[in-house]
């Protein structure tokens, strides 16, 4: 059985608290953060950065797996919600504010780089993911989950998008092919590729079809909500980077 949804924490911005405490939302969380785990693989002692963290939902999952967490992100409020919902559950993480363009960390600094629904807001996602490859060791990984291009749920975002202001205005989706070669302009090997969020944004197909979600993101990504990208740093591009 899945485990039972942890409550929204304090702070947590009306229109997050409504998606986090739904039945879509708390399905459609659920494999999403299962996929990312997934390709993560065994986090426990990892160094992980989570670029674009938000209200920390995943960085929390993967701090209470083991790992050694630091989020960034340029919303402070969404930082404070973050910290709020690690300190309630007992857990550390390291919280920063900054740009996913410019990250305010090392080179070679982590062994997990991921940013999950968060390089669709960046203006510069080539820069972006450049940047998350800088901060990886040798052998290192990236981890993008993002927003697909062609399925009902995009669709619905444009139409808000179009109709008045909305988050989605300016929000870019992505194809399978578009994420992979982000990643190899960053120097990074693409080594997965993967499909989740196969039904239509409503709870009743979400709830039939989520025992299927899984196998279907293993061999298709035609029509998936949220696409994921695994890339690996090599141990060359670290070398070539020290001597450039």
């Amino acid at each position: 059985m899945p485990a039972e949804p942890e409550e929204a924490p304090p702070g947590l911005p009306a229109a997050y608290r409504r998606w986090r405490t739904s039945r879509l939302g708390q399905i459609t969380d659920r494999l999403e953060e299962e996929l990312i785990l997934g390709l993560v693989g065994l986090p426990a002692g990892m160094r992980i950065l989570d670029a674009g963290c938000g209200d920390g939902l995943l960085a929390s999952a993967l701090a209470r797996a083991g790992a050694i967490v630091t989020g960034v992100d340029r919303d402070p409020r969404m930082l404070t919600v973050g910290q709020a919902r690690a300190e309630h559950a007992g857990l550390h993480l390291e919280l920063v504010e900054g740009d996913l363009r410019a990250l305010p960390f090392a080179d070679a600094a982590f062994d997990v780089a991921i940013a999950i629904t968060a390089l669709c807001f960046v203006a510069d996602a080539e820069r972006a993911v450049r940047e998350m490859a800088r901060v990886l060791r040798p052998g290192g990984r990236v981890v993008i989950g993002e927003l697909g291009r062609w399925n009902l749920w995009a669709a619905k975002r444009r139409i808000s998008g179009w109709l008045g202001p909305s988050v989605w205005s300016a929000a870019t989706f992505w194809t399978p092919g578009q994420l992979r070669r982000m990643a190899m302009k960053a120097g990074l090997a693409v080594t997965a590729t993967r499909g989740a969020i196969f039904y239509p944004p409503c709870a009743t197909p979400a709830a039939l079809l989520e025992p299927w979600d899984a196998w279907l993101g293993r061999h298709t990504t035609s029509s998936a909500a949220f696409l994921a990208v695994v890339g690996q740093k090599s141990i060359l591009q670290q070398t070539l980077a020290n001597h450039g």
